[in-house]
């Protein structure tokens, strides 16, 4: 997905100045890395907001037009008000397209349904992941990676290993020997119960059988 968001270039400084752009609703930010030194910007609050509720615009290069000139950016850090949906500062980082980046790509589980763990055996899936961190070019990055779960069983567990990822992307946590669980299917206790039930009334039966 192509993202481009639009920004001015900010001069003043300050808590002052952040609180009176925020007031004419305008949010403060900063673009930093690369060869160019780091530059304050204000966005519009309302189209960013926006913009933030994409799973996308958080793990995509976005295009950042500061006043006619364009650039590559990835979104870096976020500050949100504790309790109002304001935004109040936002860091975007310069991209280089031929330094790799390490970004956090969402996880898209799919088939979970189907899979014998909870169409047969009534169980769960247990999301223990919803992103990773990957590296690679920024021409490589994935909006996201697909977690086929249709032959997952009850009481296994997917792990980092097991997942496809595109071509030239590398998981991090892989890469340094840490291969952790993305889902499991946990039966519920109910469920569970209900079984261990069932086996008591099948051998009580078999008993009154036997007696007979």
């Amino acid at each position: 997905m192509q993202i481009e968001i639009n920004a001015n270039k900010r001069t003043l400084q300050g808590k002052g100045a952040s609180r009176r752009l925020r007031n004419s609703g305008k949010v403060p930010g900063i673009i930093y890395g690369g060869k160019d030194p780091a530059q304050s910007i204000e966005l519009d609050h309302n189209d960013l907001f926006h913009k933030l509720r994409l799973e996308a615009f958080h793990a995509s290069i976005l295009t950042m037009d500061v006043e006619g000139k364009k650039q590559h950016v990835l979104l870096r850090d976020t500050q949100m008000h504790p309790f109002k949906q304001i935004v109040l500062h936002v860091d975007f980082q310069r991209v280089d397209q031929n330094k790799k980046i390490h970004v956090k790509v969402p996880l898209h589980f799919i088939n979970a349904e189907s899979s014998p763990g909870v169409k047969t055996s009534g169980g769960n899936v247990s999301h223990v992941l919803t992103e990773v961190d990957v590296s690679c070019l920024p021409k490589d990055l994935p909006e996201f990676i697909t977690v086929d779960l249709i032959a997952l069983d009850a009481g296994n567990t997917l792990h980092l290993s097991d997942l496809i990822v595109p071509e030239n992307v590398e998981i991090v946590a892989l890469a340094k020997g840490d291969d952790l669980p993305v889902a499991t299917i946990v039966i519920p206790r109910s469920v569970l119960s209900a079984e261990a039930a069932s086996d008591e009334g099948g051998d009580e039966d078999s008993d009154k059988k036997e007696a007979e």
